[in-house]
């Protein structure tokens, strides 16, 4: 079974739920903003990924982000930074049976996923 880590709100998200639901896909969510995010799932991540990746320097956490959170995440000490600001996290993040999917793209999806 699929997992799809996000926050509800986000558009981004919406959309990938939307594209699993048509394709019946099954798949479990969990909102890391509501329910957290455990620091040994986001350090596997990391090890799977990697930090640049993961952070998602686009966002409006980014932009507020102190100077030094941001060097730590350019040194690539992440974890205790996105542990701290999850929404920081490129959305969503789906764990399947043959790994890690960071971020929405369609085509990447469909040929991972069907």
């Amino acid at each position: 079974m699929l997992r799809l880590h996000g926050i509800r709100n986000c558009d981004t998200v919406r959309r990938a739920r939307r594209w699993l639901e048509a394709r019946g896909l099954d798949y479990d969510f969990h909102d890391f903003r509501t329910e957290g995010l455990a620091a040994e799932t986001l350090a596997d991540w990391l090890e799977r990924a990697g930090c640049t990746a993961l952070v998602n320097r686009r966002s409006a956490t980014w932009r507020g982000l102190a100077p030094e959170a941001r060097r730590r995440i350019e040194a690539g000490d992440c974890l205790e930074v996105l542990l701290a600001h999850p929404t920081l996290l490129r959305r969503p993040v789906v764990e399947h049976p043959g790994g890690l999917l960071v971020g929405f793209d369609p085509a990447t999806w469909q040929a991972v996923l069907e």
